[in-house]
């Protein structure tokens, strides 16, 4: 079966994993611009990170713009492999059905297993 993801909005931490991401063997990854790719949201990052400035809010929302710009944004994640390409929305149901047609006569070799389940 074809795995092909377009993430649209936000992907973080583990739901982005389980989302069909390359971590499990997802095929095809896409991500729009607007997407955020990461580990957790920027406020509860920030807000973790830099504890000691918890008291001013100026500062807060300063950090987490520079964590959004920085790291929650699919250009990052693009560049480490965890996405395949950052595509416009106008163009996503071309580029799934292009994804679709080269994943056609895809074949999954699993591993052989030693043991099988045993009778309980």
């Amino acid at each position: 079966m074809p795995k092909v993801t377009v993430i649209t909005r936000k992907a973080y931490g583990g739901a982005y994993d389980v989302m069909s991401s390359k971590h499990l063997r997802g095929d095809v990854n896409l991500a729009w611009p607007t997407a955020e790719i990461a580990v957790m949201g920027p406020k509860g990052a920030v807000e973790i990170i830099f504890r000691k400035d918890v008291g001013d809010p100026e500062k807060l929302q300063k950090r987490t713009q520079e964590y959004t710009e920085r790291f929650a944004n699919p250009f990052v994640a693009g560049s480490r492999g965890f996405i395949d390409d950052v595509i416009m929305p106008s163009n996503t149901r071309k580029r799934i059905c292009r994804s679709l047609a080269m994943l056609k006569g895809k074949k999954l070799q699993n591993p052989w297993r030693k043991h099988g389940n045993i009778p309980l």
